[in-house]
């Protein structure tokens, strides 16, 4: 069944490959991966990376497109050596060296070829989402959804026609302007309508449709032939024709006015290599340019140089794209007349700008252009261009070959069909650059002047820091071979002109170390009672006084006696067991922070500890809850208080107290609380679970279990208020501590039993029941019950668990407010075949020896 559901899957992925392969519309049989410059693969790279392909599906892709499996393996030594250039690069300037310098930083990348099992993972898991037997739908919206990212990811391969989304832009349609001012070139045909005006003497309004034959009819004054005269032309002529009917027109008492109404609609052909050829019926307003917009402008074959205007036969106008392209001026975009011709032919030279220019794509060259021209067509240089010389790519007829044109001759070369002009990058490295780091003013690069040695870096950084070490600096320099090597000299003595200065060569790197960076940072420590503890920066003449001043100064609790401060040992005797580990010095201070006897320097990675006073005590409180008369918090007076005195101090028992369930909570005080972090909670939860576990596979020491158990419940100390009361300052009457929690509750009625019974519930105590009548008064045990282990919880938080003699469980008495507790019983595997084929050949080979030693 597996392997039919990943032959399944390779039959739906190889299905999606060759349908992309089928429904795409870019064919890349014809790329050749040589022709491709480091750029365009670091775009491809980057955009496989966006997608989400690695290199193994970048290479899948690139099949799925139709490339060749010999340019795949050349796509894919490319990548590889691309991603190892960038890498080295990385290193370099992580190294602050950009040279050029190899060094390999030993991150070899993993990159698996064919089709790999993520990959099959993937498209598995894509295959069942969209359902292989199902949803069609589904599966052809992601052949589709994929075929789109494929396309995508391949789209920079090959290069677009400069110009070509010119006329596919819909934010570019060149529509004219239908309510401008009738140009006076304009020549009216049949179907225009013009408007005649007349004001003065005489007042009346003409609208008149040019017939068929060009005629228009003017009341008063008859037929006008105004058909393929200009818009200036018939206004002249309408005016001398009117003037015998309206006298005054000729006396100036009376104007006409004549304008174009409806402009009529005329029939152009586009013809030739236009992505939509064919007649199209337009606006008489329209120009050269609208009308290739109808069309889609030329396809990838047409020319964008030579577009024609046929008109009766004749070419009246030859529109150049590139004019508009690159100046803006509509040169030759004339308007167009009825039946005219737009003739698109086929381009005759087309090269391709790649690498460092602005604008990366194919051209149309003339005949009388140059190379120059081709470059100020793609925008120019870019900044990172290496603008000496231009590869040239050319392809015979008999083969390829390369050329390379220097810049002198830019001006003279002439393009040739399918040229392709690389320009690369500039190299990644300084012709004249050195480098100062560590203790000086102003570390950096600097340039190499001639001659420049190390004395004359130094001082153009600005001169040597105060913490600069004086001993011994180096320089990093490079050999021929770029291998690295290191020259070691004498800081004063160069700077002093009694060492010879050294000379420095083109990617120099000179380090001038600090004191401070050859030997470890010098602090000293201060801990106990004063008000901001810590650790300070070490400085010469550093006394204690000082360091307890930055320390923010002694607490109240603190003692200015017996300061303890604990130096390290330099010269101890490795080889004895009692050798000494640390010196210890005692000091005594005044709270004036004066030494009594002589000031007490410190010296780097002291510790100095301040105890607390021997006689200063903080206020302990406890709490008193429940039944007694005054409860409430109550501060300690006494190291010995007990709770027989706390009782006391707090009017003693109100009536109804229930003094067997007295309990007590001791907390560890209130630094204890803080103190209590989360991950000690997480720890004793653990170890509650461990001790329930080994309870319950049946421990002998129960009682130690179940008080492990009860600690870790609660903070619940077990008392005996009864027996306190009774007999005060006994072994049951204990000292109270900071933090301590009294609880003397009301009288308890009920007793609650849960863990492992059918109906958990609190039961009605009924003196004299029981420990077995209360676990039936909750449905009795449940199937995974561990009675032996079954236990009771008292109000006072002791606990008493069920004790075994002979054949019988002896429970625990129940008093009001307990709680009993069923555990669970240990889950125990089941044995199967191989268990019990293992038993059966234990217990064979044993019989074979019993019987071997009776006879």
């Amino acid at each position: 069944m597996k392997f039919k559901n990943i032959f399944t899957a390779f039959l739906f992925f190889f299905a999606i490959v060759f349908s992309q392969m089928a429904f795409s519309q870019t064919n890349y049989a014809d790329v050749k991966v040589d022709d491709l410059t480091d750029t365009q693969i670091r775009q491809l790279i980057k955009k496989a990376e966006s997608i989400g392909y690695n290199d193994a599906q970048l290479e899948q892709m690139a099949a799925a497109q139709g490339m060749n499996a010999t340019e795949i393996q050349k796509l894919r030594l490319r990548v590889e050596k691309i991603r190892k250039q960038d890498g080295d690069q990385g290193n370099e300037k992580s190294d602050g060296n950009g040279s050029g310098r190899n060094q390999q930083n030993g991150n070899e990348l993993d990159r698996s070829r064919g089709y790999d099992r993520q990959n099959l993972r993937d498209t598995t898991k894509n295959a069942k989402n969209t359902g292989l037997n199902g949803d069609l739908k589904d599966k052809k919206a992601l052949e589709e959804e994929t075929n789109l990212e494929m396309q995508k990811l391949f789209e920079g391969l090959k290069p677009k026609i400069f110009g070509e989304d010119l006329f596919k832009n819909e934010n570019l349609t060149f529509e004219p302007n239908l309510r401008m001012a009738t140009p006076k070139s304009y020549v009216i045909g049949p179907d225009d309508e013009l408007l005649v005006d007349l004001s003065g003497d005489n007042e009346v309004n003409y609208k008149l449709k040019v017939s068929p034959d060009g005629t228009i009819r003017l009341q008063y004054v008859g037929l006008i032939s105004v058909g393929g005269l200009t818009i200036e032309q018939a206004t002249s002529k309408i005016r001398s024709s009117m003037a015998g009917t309206y006298p005054s027109l000729k006396s100036g008492r009376t104007s006409v006015a004549i304008t174009l109404g409806n402009i009529r609609s005329i029939k152009v052909t586009v013809i030739g290599e236009v992505v939509k050829p064919g007649s199209y019926t337009v606006p008489s307003l329209f120009t050269v340019f609208n009308a290739l917009y109808e069309s889609g402008g030329p396809n990838r074959n047409g020319s964008f140089r030579k577009i024609q205007v046929v008109r009766n036969n004749k070419v009246v106008s030859t529109i150049d794209v590139y004019d508009f392209l690159l100046n803006g001026i509509q040169q030759n975009n004339i308007r167009l007349q009825d039946q005219d011709v737009i003739n698109v032919p086929v381009y005759q030279t087309r090269v391709e700008m790649a690498g460092e220019v602005k604008r990366p794509a194919l051209y149309e060259a003339l005949n009388t252009e140059s190379l120059e021209d081709m470059v100020r067509f793609a925008g120019g240089f870019s900044n990172d261009a290496y603008t000496a010389q231009i590869k040239v790519l050319q392809k015979t007829n008999k083969e390829r070959k390369i050329t390379d044109v220097q810049a002198d001759d830019y001006n003279k070369y002439n393009p040739l069909n399918g040229d392709k002009y690389v320009v690369e990058a500039i190299l990644d490295r300084f012709e004249n650059r050195v480098e100062i780091a560590g203790a000086v003013f102003r570390p950096g690069q600097f340039e190499l002047d001639d001659n420049l040695t190390l004395k004359q870096l130094i001082a153009k950084a600005d001169g040597l820091k105060e913490d600069a070490f004086l001993n011994r600096g180096y320089i990093s320099r490079l050999n021929a071979d770029n291998s690295l090597s290191l020259l070691s000299f004498d800081v004063a003595k160069v700077l002093a002109g009694t060492e010879a200065d050294v000379k420095l060569q083109r990617e120099d790197k000179v380090t001038i170390s600090s004191i401070f960076d050859l030997r470890e940072e010098y602090k000293v420590t201060i801990q106990g009672e004063v008000r901001q503890p810590g650790t300070f920066e070490f400085g010469d003449n550093m006394n204690l006084e000082a360091l307890i001043q930055m320390a923010g100064g002694f607490k109240e609790g603190a003692t200015p006696n017996r300061i303890e401060i604990s130096r390290r040992i330099k010269n101890s005797d490795a080889t004895s067991a009692s050798a000494q580990t640390a010196e210890v010095f005692t000091v005594n201070v005044d709270q004036n922070l004066k030494i009594q006897e002589k000031d007490f320097t410190l010296k780097p990675f002291d510790i100095v500890s301040i105890r607390s006073s021997e006689s200063y005590q903080v206020q302990r409180q406890i709490k008193v809850e429940g039944e007694v008369l005054y409860p409430g918090t109550y501060t300690i007076t006494k190291k010995d208080e007990r709770i027989s005195d706390i009782i006391k101090r707090a009017g003693g028992l109100s009536p109804l107290a229930y003094v067997e369930g007295a309990s007590l909570k001791r907390t560890g005080g209130a630094e204890a609380r803080a103190a209590d972090s989360l991950e000690r909670r997480k720890e004793e939860k653990e170890k509650l679970m461990n001790l329930q576990r080994l309870k319950q596979s049946g421990a002998k020491d129960t009682t130690t279990i179940e008080k492990d158990l009860q600690v870790l419940r609660s903070d619940l100390v077990g008392i005996d208020l009864v027996r306190i009361l009774k007999k005060p300052l006994s072994r049951n009457d204990l000292i109270v501590e900071d933090g301590d929690v009294i609880r003397v509750p009301k009288e308890l009625q009920t007793v609650r039993v849960t863990g492992e019974v059918l109906k958990p519930n609190s039961i009605v105590f009924i003196k004299g029941r029981s420990f077995k009548g209360y676990v039936d008064g909750a449905g009795g045990y449940s199937y995974n019950a561990y009675k032996r282990g079954a236990y009771i919880v008292y109000s006072n938080g002791s606990v008493a668990a069920a004790k075994k003699f002979l054949f019988f469980n002896n429970y625990p008495q129940v008093k009001p407010g307990a709680e009993i507790f069923v555990p669970k019983r240990a889950e125990r595997e089941k044995i199967g075949i191989q268990g019990l084929v293992g038993i059966s050949t234990a217990i064979a080979s044993l019989a074979a020896i019993f019987i071997t030693l009776l006879k």
